[in-house]
């Protein structure tokens, strides 16, 4: 299995020039913990993850504590804008980046990610950014059960599916589909129960898919549940 057929295609991503508290709203409101910084071109030119805010909030010239953890309340950003320092993705961003091509194989990447102690790497194709492989994407493509080699036609289902939910304007960031032998994995997180049915009707009614494993969970009913959103 490849990196194209787990990798998340619609990538969130930043400008060098982004304002950190730009990037830690980012960060909060897409529930995710790190952010690709790409320029015009869309070369990848670092990442940014709470942990280099707040590594790079220590570094501050008052000495202090994090800015970063302070300047949530409640687990809501801060709303004065002086709350954050006035720098820039570029500034905060880890340099040193290590990338994947959209034929890596899986296992490649999980060596990448466990050697390095790192939690995602950008998948590029021309030296520009189509994806992002992270270890729950591992994670999942392993979890299906996939072989080492998928089976032909499974990377044109995943497309197909993938191509259902943006034009029906599903939001995709939180959403992860793999395809192993025909069986369509859904993993990740939704709106809410309507959108679950749309995305399974979505994947159910791809060409060649045999049945559909619907692994999904409503961000709603872990709110009202008590559970934070992973």
């Amino acid at each position: 299995m490849k990196a194209a057929s787990v990798m998340t295609t619609r990538v969130i991503s930043v400008a060098p020039d982004t304002s950190v508290r730009e990037v830690a709203r980012i960060l909060h409101i897409n529930r995710i913990s790190a952010v690709p910084v790409v320029d015009d071109g869309g070369r990848v030119l670092g990442m940014v993850s709470g942990g280099d805010l707040i590594r790079r909030g220590r570094e501050g010239p008052d000495g202090g504590g994090s800015w970063w953890l302070s300047s949530f309340v409640d687990g809501e950003p801060a709303r004065s804008a002086t709350a954050f320092p006035e720098r820039k993705a570029r500034d905060v961003m880890t340099r040193e980046v290590y990338r994947a091509r959209e034929d890596t194989p899986l296992e490649e990447i999980a060596v990448l990610l466990e050697r390095n102690r790192i939690k995602r790497v950008p998948v590029e194709r021309e030296g520009k950014l189509v994806g992002l492989v992270s270890r729950a994407n591992l994670i999942h493509g392993l979890a299906s059960g996939a072989p080492r080699r998928s089976a032909p036609d499974d990377a044109g289902i995943r497309d197909a599916i993938m191509d259902v939910l943006k034009r029906a304007g599903v939001s995709t960031h939180l959403l992860n589909v793999v395809v192993s032998d025909g069986t369509a994995y859904l993993w990740g997180a939704v709106e809410s129960r309507s959108e679950n049915e749309a995305v399974r009707a979505a994947a159910e009614s791809a060409a060649g898919v045999k049945r559909v494993s619907d692994h999904l969970f409503v961000l709603a009913d872990r709110v009202r549940g008590g559970s934070p959103a992973e």
